[in-house]
């Protein structure tokens, strides 16, 4: 092989694995759990942040539970039941 072929293998290799390492890099894992209109739903979600895996836990509780943008402002102003995140 060329040189030039050895140098683009080994770019290649290194772009995979920083690609992999950041994916499996630290975050946060949360569930929210959600009562609205007299239904529970529960949803976990991994995140990079702590706020935005909550928030996106809670927006996908209240996908499952709420009907419409007027159901789904309110599910989200609910408060939860049950939230709880860990470091993965």
């Amino acid at each position: 092989m060329k040189t030039t072929s050895w140098v683009a293998l080994v770019g290649l290799l290194g772009l995979g694995a920083i690609i992999i390492y950041t994916s499996l890099g630290t975050g946060f894992r949360c569930e929210v759990c959600i009562t609205f209109d007299g239904r529970s739903a529960c949803r976990s979600v991994d995140g990079a942040e702590e706020n935005h895996a909550l928030a996106a836990a809670r927006t996908n509780a209240c996908a499952q539970l709420a009907s419409g943008v007027t159901d789904s402002m309110a599910c989200e102003r609910t408060q939860a039941s049950k939230s709880s995140c860990a470091p993965r």
